[in-house]
This record gives C-alpha cells, structure tokens and sequence, in this order.
C-alpha cells in the first residue's frame, strides 16, 4: 500500500509522547497509578479508534460550518485524520504500541496523534463536543457495525443449517419431548427448526439496530453545546437516522447496549441448545451423528476418546454472553442523569459478548457441514420406543373411534407389546384386537415410518411436501436479506 510521509511520520512517532489525559488547569498534581489502573480505559477501548476517527472528521465539518474553524483548517484536520484512519486499518491496536498505555483512552490518544500532526489546530478539535457525547457516539457506531457483522454470521450459520437439511431431505429422525422418543421426524425438519431460532434472532438484531442508529453527537457533556452545530446534517454525515432528541438521556443512554446485549444473549441460548443437543446425538449412547476430526479433541489419557469440545465451548460460551447482559443492567439499574463513570462499565462486556457470539456463530457451519450422520440409525432410532402410537391411535379415530377412548385403547396395545418384548408394528393383529376389536390388517401400513411422517404435510409440518416447501422458503429468505 502506498502511503504519505505524514502516516509514515506517525508511525515513527507512536510512543514517543509523554502526553496523557485530556490537559486540565484544575489539577496540581499528577494522578496516582492505582487510580490511573482504575480508570482508564484505554486498555480496551482502543477498538473503538476507527470509529472515534470517524467521528471526529463528521465533527471537523461540523464545527467548520458552525464558523468555529475555517476551510483551511478543517481540510488539515481531516487530511491529518485520514493518515491516522489509514494506520488503524493496517494497526487496529496501534493505541497499544504505546509503552505504558500513557493515554486515558483512546479519545485522548487520537487527539494527542493529532496535535502532533498539526500542531495546536488539533487542540480545537473539541471545541463543543464533550467526552460524554464522543464515547456515546462511537459506541453505537461500533455497536452498529458489530450488529451487522453478527447478521451477517447469523445467516452463514442458518445457510449451513438449510444445507444439512437439503442433505438429507429424505433421513428419519426421532422427534423427542421430555427427551423422551415422542414421534418420527425429517432430519431436514430438525435442522429447520434451528433456522427458524437464527431467524428471529437475525430480526432482533436488526430491529436493536433501529434504536442503535442515533447520534447523540452535539449533546456536548449533558446540556447540548453552545455552537451552531447542524445536527441533523452530522447525524447523516455518520450514517445515523437522525439526532438524539434530548441532550441528558443522549449521554446517559445505554440502552442500545442492553438491547444488543439482549439479543446476543438470546441468539447465544439458542446455539448453546444446538450444541447441547449434537453433544447428545455423537455420543455412543445415542450413535446418530459424528462430529468431524476437524472440530473435535482428544485425551491426554485415553486415546479412544473423540470430544466434541468446539460444541462444549458454545455452549460455555453461553454463561458468558448472559453474564454480560446482567452485568450491565446491574451497572445501569441505580445511576441517575446523566454521566457516570459508572458507564465505563459497558464496553468490556460488550466487546466480550459480541466477539463470544461472532466466534460461536462462525463455528456452526465447520460443525453441522463436516458431521457425518448415521442414517441407518437415525431411522432405527425414530422408529424405536413406540413413537408410532400417535399413528395407531389416529388410525383408530379413523375407524370412527373418539380420540379418547382411541388413546385410551392404544395405551393398552403399547403395554402389551411391552408385555411381549415386540415394537408396535410387529405385534400380532389379534393382540390388538383383543383389545379394539375395529383394528383391521391395514393397521401395519399406517404404523410405518414412511406413512407416520407422509401424513403430517400440513403447514410447518414435519411431511416431505412440507418439509420441501419449507427448504425452498428458508433459502428465499435468507439469501434475500
């Protein structure tokens, strides 16, 4: 990449300033490291460089209409701005390169870069603009950017979801409740049904995003600022939808925080049932699935050993995008209007959670599209522990029966095959008429797997026309998006 002298220069002076803290004439003495330990934040809210670049070349503009700098000087601003938004991109963490991480956070760091390019014109910089309403700002626009990488994960996950389901479109599967056999499934409806989890998880980050997407820049520390700033205009100059309303709760506002952390927890509930239940099928008790070499372990003591730790740590994972959410409307539950350092308290758990999530979604697909399923024994099993007992007693309705007395009836027939050691399907025709006598020989067809799945093609059904439709539905939607 070619670059100017003016980022080269940068690169060069990084660590060379003694420089921390925004200057302040109110103090006489230099802050005690325990209290520097305590309170700065640089250390984690480096990630939010590009985006505090961002906003400050929106607020250059801004405070140059506004008459507070001329052309000339906004145009150096910005130049200066842009070379340190080109060493970010190569050097997220440049920040960090800094011995002793001198700096309080990283709106101080972007603004000493600054000055050194450019000398005192950077000092002008914060004219009208508090630290309260630059934070607010460049977290939501790294929390709208993080939001749409998660949906974009979200929709690679489903699309290897929809692909494992057009696999094995025609595999049988036991359908369970209480996690006990209950009634025979597609394969591809299960793997469905997790698409349909993402799918809502997909609509509620997007729908965060609506409450994300507002400025607050221009609040100044909690009254608004005193210079003509067009906020409206800044606000689009940011890709926002429009300006905060209301100066104290747009600095106070953590909301969009909670609310991002809310469906992330959700969406990380809904993995962590995915992977609990694959945990289940790989295992030898169960024996329907294999997980790939690729996403498994081994012992250090028992070398037969196959572990499905890329699944265990999704599902660990989950505690710990949870314990974020909590952690911060714990912080938030108590403070009063408008900032609070308190708040400094939000960033760490978002930056975890998010990269928790974004690290659990773009597993899924390594996962489900790698595993090997045991086809044989998914049928064994779907057929098995009796899950054809719904059909039979459908079958008696059939034969003008109650649905009642037809339940009743079948749960006697099931008993007696017990009795005798034999699944329902092999039971003798005059064991289950000796019980409901209307029983006929046309019972056996309706007792198999293929009629017991054929007959529920209604809408969201489990049926192969229905199952069919719903693939065909699924990729629409999530190719669309």
């Amino acid at each position: 990449m070619i670059v100017s002298g003016a980022v080269e220069q940068r690169r060069r002076s990084v660590g060379m300033s003694t420089e921390r803290g925004m200057a302040s004439g109110r103090f006489s003495k230099e802050s005690d490291p325990l209290f520097r330990e305590i309170n700065d934040s640089l250390g984690f809210d480096y990630r939010l460089l590009k985006q505090d670049i961002r906003g400050s070349i929106a607020w250059a503009h801004a405070i140059e209409k506004a008459g507070v700098i001329d052309a000339g000087e906004r145009g150096r601003l910005v130049s200066a701005l842009k070379d340190l938004e080109v060493l970010a991109d190569e050097h997220p963490d440049v920040p960090l390169a800094e011995a002793g991480h001198r700096h309080e956070d990283v709106h101080s760091w972007v603004e000493s870069e600054l000055i050194k390019a450019v000398g005192d014109l950077g000092k002008k910089l914060h004219t009208g603009r508090s630290r309260n309403d630059q934070v607010a700002t460049d977290l939501r626009l790294w929390t709208r950017d993080e939001i749409d990488a998660r949906v974009r994960e979200v929709r690679a996950a489903q699309v290897a979801l929809i692909e494992l389901a057009e696999r094995e479109i025609g595999t049988f599967f036991p359908g369970y409740t209480h996690l006990q056999r209950a009634q025979p499934v597609l394969l591809a409806h299960w793997s469905l049904a997790y698409v349909e989890m993402l799918e809502r998880d997909a609509t509620r980050l997007r729908d965060a995003r609506r409450r994300v997407n507002v400025c607050p820049l221009g609040s100044g520390a909690l009254a608004g600022t005193a210079y003509a700033i067009d906020r409206v205009a800044l606000a689009k100059d940011l890709g926002f939808d429009g300006p905060t309303a209301n100066s104290l709760d747009a600095v106070a506002d953590r909301d969009f925080v909670v609310e991002t952390l809310g469906a992330a927890a959700l969406c990380a509930v809904h993995l962590s049932r995915l992977a609990e239940e694959l945990i289940l099928y790989c295992t030898a008790e169960f024996g329907l699935v294999e997980l790939d070499d690729s996403v498994t372990s081994g012992s250090s003591l028992m070398p037969q050993k196959k572990n499905p730790d890329a699944l265990e740590l999704m599902r660990g994972k989950c505690g710990r995008i949870l314990g974020a959410h909590t952690a911060l409307c714990v912080t938030l539950k108590g403070l009063p209007l408008a900032y609070n350092k308190d708040m400094q308290e939000d960033k760490e758990p978002l930056f975890d959670a998010m990269a928790s999530l974004s690290l659990c979604l773009r597993i899924v697909p390594r996962v489900v599209g790698t595993m090997n399923v045991d086809r044989e024994a998914t049928k064994a099993a779907a057929a098995g522990g009796y899950s054809n007992a719904t059909e039979l007693a459908d079958y008696l309705v059939g034969r003008g029966i109650a649905f009642r007395d037809a339940h009743d009836a079948t749960g006697k027939i099931v008993r007696r095959a017990i009795e005798l050691g034999v699944p329902l399907e092999k039971l003798p025709l005059s064991e289950m008429q000796a019980i409901c006598s209307p029983i006929e020989g046309s019972v056996f067809k309706a007792l198999t797997l293929e009629a017991s799945v054929g007959r529920r093609n209604v809408l969201g059904g489990t049926g192969p026309e229905a199952v069919r439709k719903a693939l065909a539905a699924a990729r629409v939607r999530v190719e669309g998006v």
